[in-house]
């Protein structure tokens, strides 16, 4: 009983304020109807190529600082999701790339995902790409306002919120995009999946992820 408690409250501690996953207590995020995909120790919920991620520090990390990385990599939930709200905090070490797949698909008989993408990284961050689709970005935030609140050398929160055709992206509570689907034959419901981009030695942490289906 003691260390589930200690475990609660730590979880706690690392959710604290309300503009982003480490801004709001957990306590209050729960109320609200949020869960954890991530429980801190595990990969329970999720699949993927386990040689590619790791856990350390609470945290799931992709990539590695000692060797090139071969290939785009996804974890990837077991569970499907259409309407919700995602929260985590994520930072990124090197010069790499990443993001976070939403209403996604695993590519039949291949190691990439297709879908959104709330993209991370030089010349990407906070913006929405369509990963293996489109090939394209979607929509991105400005540059300038972006700079004022991204913390290239630390943690930072993204907030992901879809419904309908509608998805919304904050980073560190600053609204990056607001994009309305106009293509009708592009499905809405999928999995959720972090990358870690394949390239030069680097690596993406992810940790403290909560979501709440709408």
């Amino acid at each position: 009983m003691m260390t589930r408690f200690m475990s609660i409250a730590v979880f706690g501690v690392l959710l604290c304020g309300c503009g982003g996953v480490s801004e709001c207590p957990y306590a209050a995020l729960e109320k609200e109807g949020f869960v954890r995909l991530f429980d801190g120790e595990s990969f329970a919920g999720w699949e993927g190529d386990k040689s590619s991620f790791r856990i350390a520090d609470g945290a799931i990390v992709g990539g590695s600082l000692e060797k090139a990385i071969p290939r785009n990599e996804f974890l990837c939930t077991l569970k499907e999701y259409g309407d919700f709200e995602l929260r985590l905090s994520f930072k990124l070490v090197g010069d790499g790339n990443a993001g976070i797949q939403i209403r996604s698909r695993r590519v039949a008989g291949g190691h990439e995902m297709i879908g959104y993408q709330a993209d991370i990284g030089m010349g990407c961050w906070g913006a929405l790409y369509d990963e293996s689709r489109r090939n394209r970005m979607l929509a991105k935030p400005d540059a300038g306002e972006l700079e004022k609140v991204l913390r290239r050398d630390g943690w930072n929160d993204y907030r992901i919120r879809c419904e309908g055709k509608r998805i919304e992206l904050w980073l560190n509570g600053y609204k990056t995009i607001d994009y309305v689907e106009q293509d009708g034959s592009i499905e809405q419901v999928g999995l959720i999946g972090l990358q870690v981009h394949g390239g030069g030695p680097s690596e993406i942490w992810y940790k403290d992820i909560v979501l709440k289906q709408l």
